[in-house]
């Protein structure tokens, strides 16, 4: 699996190269800056890309704006955001485009090795993988505008599940429920929401998310 990584704090960079490679990563490139970033995806064309929110020289947004523009070149570009705070906006842009393959994690929260390693080759794959905070923010930003207000309160949860990309049996496990009791409430989310469920996590997971961005 080809990688590039940027990252603008070294020793973190560093850390993250050698985690990567031990774990049977290629890590193509590793940049500090957003010109670099730019470069290394359009160059190298990666199997995954994992990318800080900010990058020099503007220490903002440049690596979500890079990662949004790179997906626009390459649909589908799988690309895993570290970042120390969720940037709603952003998060939402890049995850609505409904191709999957992205992942947006707190540098904060990522706790072991494995979790990281995981979730690297989790959007690789094509999956979704994201923070619960994150799946929060937005799930919060919908509210306000009323889109899940006539949602219970064991449906939201579910929701909030969901969202951050669990399977009906985790979300069961989870709650302590049975898997037809996760299912049912599954349907009724997609019939309030007005969302033609589906057998695909991931395809869920985006729809939902979609959906609250409206």
């Amino acid at each position: 699996m080809r990688v590039v990584l940027a990252e603008d704090l070294f020793l973190l960079r560093d850390g993250l190269t050698r985690t990567l490679q031990e774990h049977g990563c290629e890590v193509v490139a590793a940049v500090d800056n957003h010109p670099a970033l730019v470069r290394a995806l359009r160059e190298e064309r990666p199997d995954v890309a994992v990318i800080d929110v900010r990058l020099p020289p503007g220490f903002t947004d440049e690596g979500l704006r890079a990662a949004l523009d790179a997906r626009r070149e390459r649909p589908g570009l799988p690309v895993l955001i570290l970042s120390q705070y969720v940037d709603q906006l952003y998060a939402q842009e890049l995850l609505a485009g409904g191709e999957g393959a992205v992942g947006y994690l707190l540098k904060d929260r990522v706790t072991h090795t494995a979790q990281f390693v995981d979730a690297v080759r989790t959007v690789a794959a094509g999956g979704t993988v994201l923070d619960p905070q994150v799946v929060a923010r937005l799930l919060a930003r919908g509210d306000a505008r009323g889109n899940t207000a006539q949602l219970t309160p064991r449906e939201h949860e579910v929701l909030r599940l969901m969202a951050e990309g669990r399977s009906n049996a985790a979300i069961a496990h989870t709650l302590h429920v049975s898997e037809s009791a996760v299912a049912k409430h599954t349907a009724s989310i997609f019939a309030k929401l007005r969302i033609e469920p589906s057998a695909d996590d991931n395809r869920r997971v985006l729809a939902v998310l979609a959906h609250l961005r409206r």
